[in-house]
């Protein structure tokens, strides 16, 4: 058994394919505007997104618990910041030896970003 695809919920799909897509970079496989869901291509796992129904909506705007690795956060974390992601922690030195900082979706979905190689401190 092995974890294929995770699932967030949005209020809106094609601001969501749009943040995902075009600010984070992530790679589109599909977008089923009629479902109101789409995934993306992001490693081993799979990412869903899907507009909540009315029995859902306390799953937008929370903490998922979601965390993105990239090789060099400092520079993801500036980019983000210049396209008007909504950043929520400076990329800080964490007990288990890499860095992390968090940031928001368009719905205020929070996510981590990490590096978990050593990087220089920030100044």
């Amino acid at each position: 058994m092995q974890i294929d695809y995770v699932n967030l919920f949005v209020s809106d799909l094609n601001q969501a394919v749009d943040f995902y897509q075009e600010k984070l970079g992530l790679v589109l496989q599909f977008s089923e505007p009629q479902f109101g869901d789409a995934s993306f291509d992001v490693g081993p796992v799979r990412l869903g997104i899907a507009v909540a129904d009315d029995t859902q909506q306390a799953l937008v705007g929370r903490h998922t618990g979601i965390g993105f690795t990239v090789k060099n956060l400092q520079q993801v974390y500036e980019r983000l910041a210049t396209l008007g992601v909504t950043l929520l922690m400076l990329p800080t030195k964490q007990s288990w030896g890499g860095f992390m900082a968090m940031f928001n979706d368009p719905d205020g979905n929070h996510f981590y970003l990490d590096q978990m190689e050593v990087m220089h401190p920030l100044e």
